[in-house]
């Protein structure tokens, strides 16, 4: 994510539903004798399948896969091979991403009179690059980065590196929190005219972690973020009058647009083939860890459904497609060109799903502005596994994921509301490991995104897509309006038309 990467602001009247402690069955409970195909389903995709095993080679032989990365076009392989040995229809489309970065190395020494030291330090994506030797610059105490911070620094900002002090993250909403103020607080610091922004690492100890520059590709300034003890080591020395210089090297990759895939399979339908259930998981991760909660994990949760469905031999009435999406650390990119490419497809999309919090149990769904439309349907189709609830249905719109640009083209969209279990501490860090995964909820999870899908694909269908006009409406007469302007220019590029239904458009 995100997304949820991403940067998107959670309502606040639905942090509560995240933290919600409920206890949970070990299975779904179908009614006596019940041998619907959406039953079958359910209790093939509880049992023992080849998903976690998926999981472990993604995550352990193919590691941490950002967009243009060779991890990432083995990933691309991958996930076509493991479509084909299911036999379903797959191939891969190639969109193009706007700009190209990657990190080799970043390194940083801070000192002082008599002080030496050298804590871990990561860039952020879109960060620049410090000169070969290094940049040199004083480090200051830049607080919590409010406007009340930089007025107390002044002139001092100017030329500086200017560290922020974080809140311990702990659960999504935090993380949510912490995208929403870097959006602030980045263009205070280059207001000010400071020479980079370091951040103190929001997690335990060592663990490094990355967020995108606020500005994404058109940023212009070093952004970091650096160990939390060795933040603290720096503020105690600063706050107890210590001058303290840092210098930072950071070696990046860089260049303009380039090709990458998009991974899809479809099992068509038998009576409406024309009409597409879509479900979908960013097949992407940046590489400080090896990507499997964000989103290793829903990426197979995915291939598996495929499998279950493909081995029971069911037909569904509508057409499934699965989704991989590439670019969406980067800004929801692959699902974006997809949209664009599929432009007039985009009114025979019934609904689209996104699937990316890790392994927190699915609690309900986001229905972004359409519950009034898609709750009926939803609640009947999640009546095999009834068990696995309650579920609940908030309706304000969500930006982050992949949902984002199906909602802008007016389609009916989903993303799995789930609980923040261990998400947010480990999100787009070095500890996103296999060994993170809840792998029996992974499970209960997919017989629930099962459960959804199938029954989508064959239920009657009343609702159509929304007109510009309706989505306009509900950019304006919700939160979605303010979430896209704190988002990589996506408010900008939706109001030009380049995204989605565009503001202006009949």
């Amino acid at each position: 994510m995100t997304r949820i990467p991403l940067s998107f602001r959670l309502p606040l009247c639905l942090v509560p539903l995240l933290s919600l402690g409920l206890g949970i069955p070990c299975q779904a409970q179908p009614g006596e004798g019940d041998t619907s195909d959406a039953q079958r389903l359910v209790a093939a995709l509880l049992g023992e399948t080849p998903m976690v095993e998926d999981l472990r080679r993604l995550t352990d032989e193919v590691g941490g896969r950002p967009t243009g990365s060779a991890a990432n076009e083995r990933a691309v392989e991958w996930a076509l091979a493991r479509f084909r040995e299911i036999g379903v229809k797959t191939w891969k489309e190639r969109f193009e991403m706007p700009e190209f970065w990657l990190e080799q190395e970043s390194t940083a020494v801070v000192t002082g009179d008599g002080v030496r030291f050298a804590p871990r330090i990561v860039a952020a994506p879109f960060s620049t690059a410090t000169p070969a030797g290094g940049l040199e610059a004083p480090l200051v105490d830049g607080g919590h980065g409010t406007e009340e911070d930089f007025a107390r620094l002044g002139e001092s900002a100017r030329g500086a590196f200017v560290l922020i002090e974080t809140d311990a993250l702990t659960d999504v909403p935090g993380l949510f929190k912490e995208y929403g103020d870097h959006a602030v607080i980045e263009p205070r610091a280059f207001a000010a005219g400071v020479a980079g922004v370091i951040y103190q690492g929001s997690r335990p100890r060592g663990v490094l972690h990355r967020h995108n520059a606020a500005l994404g590709t058109d940023n212009t300034t070093p952004i970091l973020a650096l160990e939390r003890t060795g933040a603290e080591r720096a503020f105690r020395l600063l706050r107890h009058g210590k001058a303290l210089t840092l210098t930072a090297k950071v070696a990046l990759q860089t260049g303009g647009a380039f090709p990458s895939d998009n991974v899809f399979a479809e099992i068509p339908g038998s009576e409406k083939p024309e009409e597409i259930v879509l479900i979908g998981a960013h097949l992407d991760s940046w590489g400080l860890g090896t990507g499997a909660l964000d989103n290793g994990s829903n990426v197979c949760m995915l291939i598996d459904l495929a499998r279950q469905i493909t081995r029971l031999g069911l037909k569904p009435r509508r057409t499934i497609r699965f989704a991989l999406w590439n670019g969406e650390e980067q800004g929801m990119v692959g699902s974006w060109k997809y949209t664009m490419a599929h432009a007039d497809e985009m009114r025979h999309h019934v609904l689209a799903q996104s699937y990316d919090i890790g392994t927190g149990r699915i609690v309900g769904y986001f229905t972004n502005g359409r519950g009034a439309e898609l709750v009926p349907v939803l609640a009947t189709a999640l009546t095999p596994v009834t068990g696995l609830g309650p579920f609940t249905f908030p309706d304000e719109p969500v930006v982050g994921t992949d949902n984002f640009d199906f909602m802008v083209h007016g389609v009916a969209n989903l993303v799995a509301l789930q609980e923040s279990a261990n998400y947010g501490p480990h999100y787009h860090a070095d500890t996103d490991t296999f060994e993170q995964v809840d792998q029996h909820q992974l499970r209960l999870n997919a017989a629930i995104a099962a459960a959804v899908t199938y029954g989508f694909a064959q239920a009657d269908i009343p609702y159509g897509p929304q007109t510009a006009t309706q989505v306009r409406e509900l950019v304006e007469s919700t939160t979605l309006g303010d979430q896209m302007k704190t988002f990589l220019g996506i408010f900008d590029l939706w109001a030009k038309g380049e995204r989605g239904l565009g503001a202006d458009r009949p």
